[in-house]
């Protein structure tokens, strides 16, 4: 099948309304070329007007994500390490993961003791349901959202819209950085061509960038990335949130939290009555 082709005109960088220039033309969902941009200023490399997008997202969680269950399970245990030993009171406060797709991560983390609530306005929510956050349920410490900025077209007024609705003072979210040139388009497997949902990606100084502009404390953690206005030891958040630490604390955090399985059970049972 013959690509169909689209001109696009090159425009200002999203985040920082820098000058682009070409990086690459690939194909997209094995039928639409296009073009993707870099920035001359923070390097964030993006596709400009994603016209595909509807067609990408009949199914809100691509059935090529085969590492969604792994990845959830080590996500867990350093935010369970995290919000506990770092940023927020031993972990007291209220949470809302937002694109939660199946709501795994929320219960996973109500399990661990958490107040997680789901927010997924293309996704149902299987895993959390009575659990969805609303605004009347008062505002969060923090926000998370995994795997999510590189699916959005402005990712500042993502951030800044996030915190803002929820109220909350940190956002926690994952995205894997790229260094130096943009990676070839026939080995970098984040690139996600197939599925069509990834519209941009992100170097160090991307994000140094965005934070400059929100005015917000930036710490990079491997694949984990904080985001917010409270003041963070980064040696220490890195020792804690590192995969021996998290993995065995996060029985220690279950422990003295105390996991919301049962309670959750019989409110949700309750209110069926």
């Amino acid at each position: 099948m013959q690509a169909k082709q689209v001109q696009i005109d090159h425009e200002n960088c999203p985040v920082c309304q820098s000058h682009t220039k070409l990086a690459f033309n690939t194909v997209v969902l094995k039928k639409y070329k296009v073009e993707y941009l870099i920035c001359s200023t923070c390097a964030y490399l993006f596709t400009p007007k994603p016209y595909w997008l509807d067609e990408a997202y009949t199914s809100a969680i691509a059935s090529t994500d085969t590492g969604l269950v792994k990845r959830n399970i080590s996500i867990s245990a350093k935010l369970a390490s995290i919000l506990y030993f770092g940023l927020h009171e031993s972990g007291k406060g209220r949470y809302v993961d937002i694109a939660g797709g199946y709501g795994m991560l929320t219960r996973m983390m109500r399990d661990l003791g958490f107040n997680f609530y789901w927010e997924d306005k293309y996704c149902s929510n299987l895993l959390a349901q009575g659990f969805e956050y609303r605004k009347d349920s008062g505002t969060c410490d923090a926000v998370t959202a995994f795997e999510v900025l590189e699916h959005v077209t402005s990712p500042v007024s993502f951030i800044e819209s996030a915190m803002l609705e929820a109220g909350a003072n940190t956002i926690i979210f994952s995205t894997v950085l790229y260094d130096g040139l943009p990676p070839d388009p026939n080995e970098w497997w984040y690139y996600g061509f197939s599925t069509g949902q990834h519209v941009g990606f992100f170097q160090k100084k991307t994000l140094q960038v965005i934070a400059k502009k929100l005015d917000l404390n930036l710490l990079i953690l491997n694949n984990i990335h904080i985001l917010t206005k409270r003041k963070i030891n980064n040696n220490y958040i890195k020792l804690i949130s590192s995969e021996i630490f998290s993995r065995l604390m996060c029985y220690w955090v279950q422990f003295r939290l105390g996991s919301k399985s049962v309670s959750d059970h019989e409110a949700l049972v309750k209110k069926a009555i």
